[in-house]
């Protein structure tokens, strides 16, 4: 039975930590785009992986939510805590899933079985990721795999993502970017009380992962002659020898303030850096720098396509650590010059809209539960040959020069 085009749906949304978001993008797509599903009247329920009690609400922005366990050990912890929700959600069949992470594909045949119509948003291309190992990178790319063969629909938040599955599977995506908070006259008190002034200082905002290249961009500015501090926000739990490594490449001019959970503070952080330093790589259109594009802030990001995408001639990039040592000079040399640029970011934000992006995801849903996508002939998930895939440019045009200490030969990323 197939639902009418309009009215409320019931639309399931799994594979995340949940809600209220505080880690990664997933979550933070999950909080913006869901709570604007509910206050338009449909039934969003989400999964969530809750550690402490007291926090396992039963609603939040309208959404409901179903907390259930995980196992905490990293190569498990989504794994298990989706496999738990899956089986949840095929008891109380909603009108559409849409599942976040490739990884999680190896359930969707169970959805698939139930006759929940399914859209797996793919993430970036997390096999590349170092804190994985040759099994676990095996496993992302069969995942990638049966994402392709066993989704109804894919969601991709970047080009260069999409292009990477067509080129490599012939496999259409829905383009579905993140939004970017706009964030305006915002006051200086929470920066007083850590100690900071405005345009006092440089900006890093990162789970530590070494393709979030924080120890570059540490060991880069200990390479600089900056007068003015550079404050590290983030930290990531399994990785304590990659976090030991960037605390090393820093000097007394680095401040290193944790994960910060006031969102007031970690607003007005973003919106009177001097600059802001973005050295994710992998991960397709990134939540971070859609906040300090939003806030205003003046960018530096490490030189990839995801991120040119996102900032265009608003940017400017970096590849090894003397990038960032004579970026951050620069800025310090020219301040008026940084506040230009971090105009034209605030003015790239403007194309990054939540209640755009909930429109997509509610007319996909609207597909799914109409039936859109039954009957309709899937890529087989088998990878094309090289020759074709050619064809489509690889996620990571711009030439990169990746330093052979950016990334270490053991795994030592965050979950």
């Amino acid at each position: 039975m197939t639902r009418s085009q309009d009215g409320p749906l019931r639309i399931a949304l799994i594979g995340t930590r949940g809600v209220p978001a505080r880690y990664g993008g997933f979550e933070t797509a999950v909080d913006e785009v869901g709570g604007r599903l509910a206050a338009r009247g449909h039934d969003v329920l989400v999964y969530c992986r809750t550690p402490e009690p007291a926090d396992r609400v039963p609603a939040y922005r309208g959404m409901r939510l179903v907390h259930l366990p995980a196992l905490r050990r990293r190569s498990l912890e989504t794994l298990s805590h989706t496999a738990l929700s899956v089986g949840h959600q095929v008891a109380h069949r909603h009108d559409a899933a849409v599942v976040f992470n490739a990884a999680n594909a190896v359930f969707l045949p169970a959805l698939r079985a139930a006759r929940i119509p399914v859209a797996t948003h793919v993430d970036g291309l997390e096999w590349r990721r170092a804190k994985w190992g040759g099994a676990g990178r095996r496993y992302y790319r069969a995942a990638e795999a049966l994402a392709v063969r066993w989704s109804d629909a894919l969601i991709a938040d970047a080009a260069g993502i999409a292009d990477y599955y067509t080129a490599e599977f012939g496999a259409r995506t829905e383009q579905i970017a993140y939004g970017a908070p706009l964030l305006d006259d915002l006051g200086t008190d929470k920066l007083t009380e850590v100690g900071l002034e405005a345009r006092g200082y440089h900006l890093v905002v990162a789970r530590f992962e070494p393709e979030n290249h924080v120890e570059l961009v540490v060991e880069g500015y200990r390479r600089s002659g900056a007068r003015l501090p550079l404050v590290v926000v983030g930290s990531a739990p399994y990785a304590d020898e990659y976090t030991r490594r960037v605390h090393a490449a820093a000097d007394d001019r680095v401040r290193f303030l944790g994960g910060v959970w006031d969102q007031d503070l970690l607003d007005q952080l973003y919106a009177h850096a001097l600059t802001y330093l973005h050295g994710h790589s992998v991960g397709g259109t990134n939540p971070s720098l859609l906040r300090a594009i939003g806030a205003g802030a003046p960018t530096v990001a490490y030189d990839v396509s995801f991120n040119r995408e996102v900032l265009g001639d608003a940017g400017r990039w970096f590849a090894t650590p003397d990038d960032v040592a004579r970026l951050v000079e620069d800025a310090e040399a020219d301040p008026a010059g940084a506040l230009v640029r971090g105009a034209a970011a605030r003015r790239r934000a403007e194309d990054y809209d939540w209640d755009d992006v909930a429109d997509g995801y509610e007319r996909l849903c609207r597909r799914l539960a109409a039936g859109e996508f039954r009957g309709r002939r899937r890529p087989s998930g088998r990878r094309r040959p090289a020759s074709d895939a050619t064809a489509v440019p690889s996620p990571d045009p711009a030439p990169v020069r990746v330093p052979t200490d950016a990334v270490p030969a053991r795994p030592d990323g965050a979950a």
